[in-house]
Protein backbone atom coordinates (compact mmCIF):
# COMPACT_ATOMS: atom_id res chain seq x y z
CA UNK A 1 0.00 0.00 0.00
CA UNK A 2 1.63 3.94 -0.84
CA UNK A 3 1.97 6.13 1.76
CA UNK A 4 -1.04 8.34 0.33
CA UNK A 5 -2.12 8.54 3.91
CA UNK A 6 0.82 10.89 4.35
CA UNK A 7 0.81 13.36 7.08
CA UNK A 8 -2.50 13.74 8.64
CA UNK A 9 -2.87 16.60 10.05
CA UNK A 10 -6.40 19.03 10.61
CA UNK A 11 -7.33 21.99 11.44
CA UNK A 12 -7.83 23.09 15.53
CA UNK A 13 -10.02 25.68 16.02
CA UNK A 14 -8.59 27.73 19.47
CA UNK A 15 -10.74 29.99 21.29
CA UNK A 16 -11.24 31.57 24.85
CA UNK A 17 -13.46 30.98 27.93
CA UNK A 18 -13.98 34.00 30.32
CA UNK A 19 -11.37 32.72 32.74
CA UNK A 20 -8.87 32.92 29.55
CA UNK A 21 -7.86 29.20 28.75
CA UNK A 22 -7.28 28.24 25.52
CA UNK A 23 -8.91 25.37 24.14
CA UNK A 24 -8.96 23.50 21.35
CA UNK A 25 -11.75 21.74 18.91
CA UNK A 26 -11.10 20.01 15.64
CA UNK A 27 -12.44 21.76 12.85
CA UNK A 28 -14.01 18.86 11.43
CA UNK A 29 -16.69 18.69 14.06
CA UNK A 30 -17.23 22.59 13.19
CA UNK A 31 -20.11 23.78 10.97
CA UNK A 32 -19.61 27.40 11.21
CA UNK A 33 -19.18 30.29 14.00
CA UNK A 34 -21.69 32.98 14.53
CA UNK A 35 -21.41 35.42 17.10
CA UNK A 36 -24.15 35.04 20.37
CA UNK A 37 -27.79 35.70 19.73
CA UNK A 38 -30.54 35.88 22.68
CA UNK A 39 -31.73 32.23 23.08
CA UNK A 40 -34.83 30.63 24.40
CA UNK A 41 -34.53 29.16 27.80
CA UNK A 42 -35.38 25.83 27.95
CA UNK A 43 -37.19 24.06 31.23
CA UNK A 44 -35.77 20.51 33.12
CA UNK A 45 -32.17 21.11 31.09
CA UNK A 46 -28.83 20.68 32.76
CA UNK A 47 -27.12 24.01 33.91
CA UNK A 48 -24.71 24.08 31.13
CA UNK A 49 -27.58 24.93 28.55
CA UNK A 50 -28.21 28.37 27.87
CA UNK A 51 -31.31 27.49 26.09
CA UNK A 52 -32.36 26.88 22.57
CA UNK A 53 -31.64 28.77 19.19
CA UNK A 54 -32.89 29.07 15.88
CA UNK A 55 -29.80 29.11 12.94
CA UNK A 56 -29.95 28.64 9.21
CA UNK A 57 -33.34 27.38 9.81
CA UNK A 58 -32.50 24.84 12.38
CA UNK A 59 -33.02 25.15 16.62
CA UNK A 60 -30.32 23.61 18.42
CA UNK A 61 -29.55 23.58 21.97
CA UNK A 62 -26.90 26.07 23.05
CA UNK A 63 -23.99 25.26 25.70
CA UNK A 64 -22.23 27.30 27.88
CA UNK A 65 -19.00 25.81 27.80
CA UNK A 66 -17.49 27.34 30.76
CA UNK A 67 -20.26 26.18 33.17
CA UNK A 68 -20.64 22.85 31.43
CA UNK A 69 -16.47 22.06 32.34
CA UNK A 70 -16.96 23.72 35.74
CA UNK A 71 -15.85 27.17 34.98
CA UNK A 72 -18.48 29.21 35.96
CA UNK A 73 -21.11 30.53 33.50
CA UNK A 74 -20.52 33.35 31.16
CA UNK A 75 -20.90 36.55 33.12
CA UNK A 76 -23.95 38.28 31.66
CA UNK A 77 -22.00 40.93 30.57
CA UNK A 78 -19.87 39.44 28.13
CA UNK A 79 -22.59 37.46 26.62
CA UNK A 80 -23.26 40.26 23.75
CA UNK A 81 -19.39 40.33 22.41
CA UNK A 82 -19.35 36.54 22.78
CA UNK A 83 -19.12 33.69 20.02
CA UNK A 84 -21.47 30.49 19.15
CA UNK A 85 -19.07 27.46 17.78
CA UNK A 86 -22.12 25.23 15.70
CA UNK A 87 -21.29 21.64 15.77
CA UNK A 88 -22.12 18.40 14.54
CA UNK A 89 -21.49 15.81 16.80
CA UNK A 90 -22.96 12.26 17.49
CA UNK A 91 -25.98 13.06 15.51
CA UNK A 92 -26.96 16.07 17.21
CA UNK A 93 -26.31 19.94 15.98
CA UNK A 94 -25.34 21.85 19.23
CA UNK A 95 -24.06 25.16 19.43
CA UNK A 96 -20.99 25.97 22.41
CA UNK A 97 -20.81 29.12 23.30
CA UNK A 98 -17.29 30.23 23.85
CA UNK A 99 -15.74 33.95 25.34
CA UNK A 100 -13.24 34.74 22.53
CA UNK A 101 -12.55 32.89 19.30
CA UNK A 102 -8.78 32.91 18.70
CA UNK A 103 -7.67 31.11 15.41
CA UNK A 104 -7.31 28.20 13.45
CA UNK A 105 -4.02 26.12 14.06
CA UNK A 106 -2.81 23.42 11.74
CA UNK A 107 -1.66 20.53 13.87
CA UNK A 108 -0.99 16.90 13.38
CA UNK A 109 -2.18 14.33 16.04
CA UNK A 110 0.96 13.12 16.54
CA UNK A 111 1.89 16.06 18.23
CA UNK A 112 -1.11 16.00 21.00
CA UNK A 113 -0.25 14.12 24.36
CA UNK A 114 -2.26 12.67 26.91
CA UNK A 115 -3.16 15.01 29.57
CA UNK A 116 -1.24 15.26 32.63
CA UNK A 117 -2.65 14.47 35.54
CA UNK A 118 -1.89 17.83 37.50
CA UNK A 119 -4.97 19.32 35.46
CA UNK A 120 -7.69 19.58 37.23
CA UNK A 121 -9.80 19.39 34.47
CA UNK A 122 -8.99 16.83 32.89
CA UNK A 123 -12.04 14.92 32.51
CA UNK A 124 -13.18 17.34 30.07
CA UNK A 125 -10.55 16.95 27.52
CA UNK A 126 -8.96 14.40 25.53
CA UNK A 127 -5.11 15.97 24.92
CA UNK A 128 -2.72 18.75 25.34
CA UNK A 129 -0.54 19.97 22.65
CA UNK A 130 1.30 23.58 22.62
CA UNK A 131 0.72 26.10 19.95
CA UNK A 132 3.21 29.27 20.05
CA UNK A 133 4.21 27.54 22.87
CA UNK A 134 1.24 28.07 24.85
CA UNK A 135 -0.62 25.30 26.66
CA UNK A 136 -4.04 24.09 24.52
CA UNK A 137 -6.50 21.58 25.93
CA UNK A 138 -8.69 19.40 23.67
CA UNK A 139 -12.43 18.62 24.24
CA UNK A 140 -13.44 15.77 25.04
CA UNK A 141 -16.71 16.13 23.49
CA UNK A 142 -17.83 12.43 24.40
CA UNK A 143 -17.95 13.49 27.72
CA UNK A 144 -19.37 16.89 27.47
CA UNK A 145 -22.12 15.30 25.59
CA UNK A 146 -22.87 12.43 27.88
CA UNK A 147 -23.19 14.60 30.49
CA UNK A 148 -25.43 17.42 29.25
CA UNK A 149 -27.46 14.55 26.90
CA UNK A 150 -27.31 11.57 28.19
CA UNK A 151 -27.69 8.18 26.20
CA UNK A 152 -30.81 7.40 25.29
CA UNK A 153 -31.54 3.76 27.19
CA UNK A 154 -32.23 2.25 23.45
CA UNK A 155 -29.24 2.86 22.12
CA UNK A 156 -26.57 1.95 24.54
CA UNK A 157 -27.28 -1.46 24.55
CA UNK A 158 -28.51 -3.95 21.75
CA UNK A 159 -30.30 -7.59 22.19
CA UNK A 160 -28.77 -10.30 19.95
CA UNK A 161 -29.52 -13.86 18.99
CA UNK A 162 -27.74 -17.16 20.34
CA UNK A 163 -26.83 -17.30 17.00
CA UNK A 164 -25.46 -13.73 16.56
CA UNK A 165 -23.42 -13.89 20.02
CA UNK A 166 -21.60 -17.61 18.80
CA UNK A 167 -20.57 -15.86 15.53
CA UNK A 168 -18.88 -13.03 18.05
CA UNK A 169 -17.52 -15.22 20.35
CA UNK A 170 -14.78 -16.47 18.49
CA UNK A 171 -13.87 -13.06 17.53
CA UNK A 172 -10.47 -11.37 18.71
CA UNK A 173 -12.33 -7.82 19.46
CA UNK A 174 -10.12 -4.73 19.98
CA UNK A 175 -11.86 -1.47 21.14
CA UNK A 176 -9.69 2.15 21.08
CA UNK A 177 -10.39 5.17 21.95
CA UNK A 178 -9.07 8.21 24.21
CA UNK A 179 -12.35 9.14 25.68
CA UNK A 180 -12.60 7.25 29.11
CA UNK A 181 -16.62 7.76 28.24
CA UNK A 182 -16.10 6.39 24.62
CA UNK A 183 -14.35 3.15 25.72
CA UNK A 184 -17.16 2.75 29.04
CA UNK A 185 -20.10 3.00 25.92
CA UNK A 186 -18.27 0.46 23.84
CA UNK A 187 -17.26 -1.51 26.46
CA UNK A 188 -20.72 -1.74 28.11
CA UNK A 189 -21.92 -2.96 24.89
CA UNK A 190 -19.92 -5.64 24.65
CA UNK A 191 -20.45 -6.53 28.52
CA UNK A 192 -24.31 -6.88 28.08
CA UNK A 193 -23.98 -9.34 25.36
CA UNK A 194 -20.85 -11.06 27.25
CA UNK A 195 -18.68 -11.05 24.11
CA UNK A 196 -14.82 -11.14 25.23
CA UNK A 197 -12.24 -7.47 24.13
CA UNK A 198 -9.48 -5.69 24.85
CA UNK A 199 -9.57 -2.07 25.00
CA UNK A 200 -6.95 0.88 24.92
CA UNK A 201 -6.89 3.98 25.33
CA UNK A 202 -4.13 4.81 22.96
CA UNK A 203 -3.74 4.04 18.76
CA UNK A 204 0.48 3.11 19.63
CA UNK A 205 -0.52 0.65 21.91
CA UNK A 206 -3.12 -0.76 20.22
CA UNK A 207 -0.80 -1.14 17.07
CA UNK A 208 1.58 -2.75 19.42
CA UNK A 209 -1.18 -5.03 20.79
CA UNK A 210 -2.16 -5.77 17.46
CA UNK A 211 1.63 -6.45 16.83
CA UNK A 212 2.19 -9.31 19.96
CA UNK A 213 -1.46 -10.83 19.15
CA UNK A 214 -0.32 -11.89 15.84
CA UNK A 215 3.18 -12.81 16.52
CA UNK A 216 1.55 -15.30 19.08
CA UNK A 217 -0.65 -16.52 16.15
CA UNK A 218 -3.79 -15.03 17.71
CA UNK A 219 -4.36 -11.76 15.40
CA UNK A 220 -7.37 -8.99 16.05
CA UNK A 221 -10.42 -10.34 14.38
CA UNK A 222 -11.87 -7.09 14.11
CA UNK A 223 -10.72 -3.20 15.14
CA UNK A 224 -13.31 -0.91 16.24
CA UNK A 225 -11.14 2.41 16.68
CA UNK A 226 -11.83 6.29 17.03
CA UNK A 227 -10.73 8.70 14.32
CA UNK A 228 -9.64 11.87 16.39
CA UNK A 229 -6.87 10.37 18.93
CA UNK A 230 -3.73 11.85 20.07
CA UNK A 231 -0.31 10.22 18.82
CA UNK A 232 -1.31 7.87 16.10
CA UNK A 233 -4.67 8.88 15.18
CA UNK A 234 -7.53 6.42 13.82
CA UNK A 235 -6.64 7.09 10.36
CA UNK A 236 -3.17 6.10 10.73
CA UNK A 237 -4.18 2.73 12.35
CA UNK A 238 -6.28 1.77 10.04
CA UNK A 239 -3.55 2.26 7.24
CA UNK A 240 -0.60 1.11 9.60
CA UNK A 241 -2.51 -2.06 9.82
CA UNK A 242 -3.45 -2.55 6.28
CA UNK A 243 0.22 -2.17 5.33
CA UNK A 244 1.35 -4.65 7.48
CA UNK A 245 0.85 -8.37 5.97
CA UNK A 246 0.40 -9.90 9.73
CA UNK A 247 -2.63 -7.06 10.46
CA UNK A 248 -4.20 -6.63 7.37
CA UNK A 249 -6.66 -9.37 7.44
CA UNK A 250 -8.43 -7.26 10.74
CA UNK A 251 -12.03 -5.97 9.90
CA UNK A 252 -11.88 -2.39 11.19
CA UNK A 253 -14.48 -0.33 11.95
CA UNK A 254 -13.63 3.33 12.49
CA UNK A 255 -15.60 4.76 15.28
CA UNK A 256 -16.36 8.61 15.49
CA UNK A 257 -18.21 11.26 16.77
CA UNK A 258 -17.81 13.20 13.40
CA UNK A 259 -21.16 13.62 11.49
CA UNK A 260 -19.95 13.90 8.44
CA UNK A 261 -19.60 12.14 5.57
CA UNK A 262 -15.78 13.08 4.86
CA UNK A 263 -15.07 10.70 7.47
CA UNK A 264 -16.92 8.16 5.92
CA UNK A 265 -14.63 9.06 2.50
CA UNK A 266 -10.76 9.41 4.67
CA UNK A 267 -11.99 5.90 6.26
CA UNK A 268 -12.14 4.69 2.77
CA UNK A 269 -9.37 5.64 1.78
CA UNK A 270 -6.88 4.03 4.86
CA UNK A 271 -8.64 0.44 3.85
CA UNK A 272 -11.48 0.74 6.78
CA UNK A 273 -14.29 -1.43 6.34
CA UNK A 274 -16.73 0.86 7.85
CA UNK A 275 -16.94 4.49 9.76
CA UNK A 276 -19.28 4.56 12.36
CA UNK A 277 -21.18 7.84 14.28
CA UNK A 278 -20.85 7.07 18.16
CA UNK A 279 -22.77 6.04 19.40
CA UNK A 280 -25.57 3.79 18.73
CA UNK A 281 -24.57 0.04 19.94
CA UNK A 282 -27.12 -2.04 17.52
CA UNK A 283 -25.35 -0.03 14.52
CA UNK A 284 -22.01 -1.07 16.39
CA UNK A 285 -22.93 -4.68 17.23
CA UNK A 286 -23.91 -5.11 13.45
CA UNK A 287 -20.76 -4.07 11.88
CA UNK A 288 -19.01 -6.33 13.84
CA UNK A 289 -21.52 -9.36 12.51
CA UNK A 290 -20.42 -8.39 9.44
CA UNK A 291 -16.63 -8.45 10.25
CA UNK A 292 -17.35 -11.72 11.72
CA UNK A 293 -19.19 -12.95 9.10
CA UNK A 294 -16.48 -12.16 6.43
CA UNK A 295 -13.66 -13.57 8.79
CA UNK A 296 -15.31 -16.80 9.29
CA UNK A 297 -15.83 -17.13 4.87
Amino acid sequence: MSSSKADHSQGLLLFRLHNQQIFGLGTLKIQELVPYQAVTPMVNQHPGILGALNIRGQTMPIVDLAAAVGKGATPQDALASSFIIVTDVQRQKVGFLVRQIERIADTNWRDIRAPDKFLGNSIYITGVTRVDNQLVQLLDVEVIMARLFPLDASKATATITDVEREQLRPMRILLVDDSRTARKQLSDSLDAINVRYQVTDDGQKALEIMRAAANSGQPIDILVSDIEMPGLDGYELAFAVRDNKQLASAYIILHTSLSSSISVSQARQVGADEALTKFDARELIDAMLRGATKKIR
